[in-house]
């Protein structure tokens, strides 16, 4: 790895109770600030569990069709043993970097590069991607679908100068406001699922449990776009300064919002197709299927309420990506990968101010740029979130690459731990084949390519920097 320009880089090891050996470098941010609950709240947003049933549900039955829950319930599995891989490093090592810092424990330095420019991608695109659905939302919402090009850039831009407000301001009141978001939007749309299952009886719906039409190539596409759902789950592992005994409390963050958020989009992905079932209507036609589905329930106010609800939860999420990225790019800039100007934190709020507007204008403009264009919000959402998914794929399969050697320089590694790492490998690049072959129609064909680009871009500033410190260091 390039050297560092300020030791140390993490909490190398634990005492038998699980809290650090000795202190860790804090980079300039707010020791210690945040309790389980607010950490659990970083991951959660991340992965923003009320827009999925309202976004990304109805995109995946559009593919799976009554294979939809099976999509979800493989992704879940999926997800969790990426999430084992992920926490086993967690209660070894904590950093603001985050998966990049533990795959550069392994890893040659041209890979940790990789994961690290790959990762800033993913959750970058990420904000970018809730940016759009929150455009597209905010126009249902506030004004009733009407509203053009205008709107929709002038709602980008509000979006964004808001969360890069809240992240420079409190890393506590950003994850408290994230964690009220995503638990009152979520216990509303619970109650709707409720409502329907209560509505429909205890009759199981056959042609779901049969997997009714569904297609292979269909469960395999929807599959990918399910994975999608869960991406971010492990962005607690960016507070690694932050959290409160971390070596404890991120492992159980990651764990926990996998489970959590795997068991929520199963339980709404059969539900919903249910509730459409039930009125004879496609979900995967549907631009508001949660309040299709509070009208089967017999509470259509709620499903005005999981709108608004939906709509806040983009904001939480573009807000959570912003404060992730932000912190990868701190420990990048420590490490030579990116400008050192970057490694800059604030005074004050103790929140790495510069490396947030340059994370939260990165996440905007490609956003106004398509908005300026006409583009949908929904559209935004998918070529972005999309983009996103490369960068994660990528990174969590070389995660879990990394592991098996990790353990066992810290204390051995069993054959469980390198099964579990090696499925999940596989799992992961089964994923970047499903979103590669076939070949995607439109702008999705072209997102490989600029992910490629992306990552060459990133090496070459690796490359020239790791040589202009041997420059440095031989002169």
């Amino acid at each position: 790895m390039v050297t560092p320009a300020q030791p140390p880089q993490e909490i190398a090891a634990s005492t038998a109770h699980g809290t650090p050996a000795s202190d860790a470098h804090s980079y300039g941010l707010r020791r210690e600030a945040l309790s389980p609950m607010e950490t659990l709240a970083q991951s959660v947003s991340t992965i923003a569990p009320s827009s999925t049933p309202a976004v990304t549900i109805p995109l995946v039955c559009a593919l799976a069709g009554n294979g939809t829950w099976l999509a979800y319930l493989l992704a879940t599995a999926a997800v969790f043993l990426v999430a084992i891989c992920v926490a086993s490093f967690a209660r070894h090592s904590s950093s603001p970097g985050s998966l990049y810092t533990y795959a550069s424990k392994v890893l040659p330095d041209w890979l940790s590069a990789l994961v690290a420019w790959s990762l800033l991608l993913a959750y970058i695109a990420t904000g970018s991607s809730v940016i759009g659905g929150f455009y597209e939302y905010a126009k249902l919402v506030l004004l009733h679908s009407h509203g053009g090009a205008a709107a929709s850039v002038a709602l980008t831009i509000v979006v964004t100068a808001i969360s890069m407000w809240v992240a420079w301001r409190d890393v506590k009141i950003s994850a408290r406001l994230m964690l009220w978001i995503e638990a009152t939007s979520l216990l509303t749309i619970l109650i709707v699922v409720v409502l329907v299952l209560a509505h429909r009886g205890l009759h199981l719906d056959a042609s779901q449990i049969r997997l009714q039409g569904m297609s292979g190539s269909g469960l395999r596409l929807g599959l990918v776009l399910a994975l999608f759902s869960f991406v971010g789950f492990e962005s607690a592992t960016t507070l690694g300064s932050e959290a409160r005994n971390p070596l404890k409390t991120i492992p159980r963050a990651v764990i926990q919002s996998a489970l959590l958020a795997g068991a929520i989009f199963v339980a709404c992905a059969y539900t919903e197709v249910l509730g459409f079932h039930m009125v004879g209507q496609n979900l995967g036609d549907s631009q508001a299927p949660m309040q299709t589905l509070s009208t089967v329930g017999g509470a259509p106010v709620l499903g005005i309420l999981i709108n608004i609800g939906v709509l806040v939860s983009l904001f939480a999420c573009t807000l959570a990506c912003v404060t992730a990225a932000a912190r990868v790019l701190l420990l990048m800039a420590h490490n030579g990968l990116a400008h050192g100007k970057l490694r800059d934190t604030h005074v004050v709020h103790e929140t790495p101010h510069i490396a947030i507007i340059v994370t939260g204008i990165a996440a905007g403009i490609p956003v106004v740029v398509l908005a300026a264009r006409g583009a949908s919000g929904l559209d935004v959402y998918g070529w972005l979130g999309s983009l996103a998914t490369y960068g994660f794929i990528v990174t969590y399969a070389l995660v879990c690459v990394a592991l098996p050697r990790y353990l066992q320089e810290h204390g051995g590694v069993r054959f469980g731990s390198r099964a579990i790492s090696l499925v999940a490998f596989v799992a992961m690049l089964l994923a970047l084949a499903g979103n590669l072959y076939p070949v995607p129609e439109g702008p999705y064909g072209k997102l490989p390519y600029i992910y490629l680009a992306y990552l060459a871009a990133g090496l070459i500033w690796f490359l020239v920097s790791a040589g202009r410190r041997s420059t440095l260091r031989a002169s």
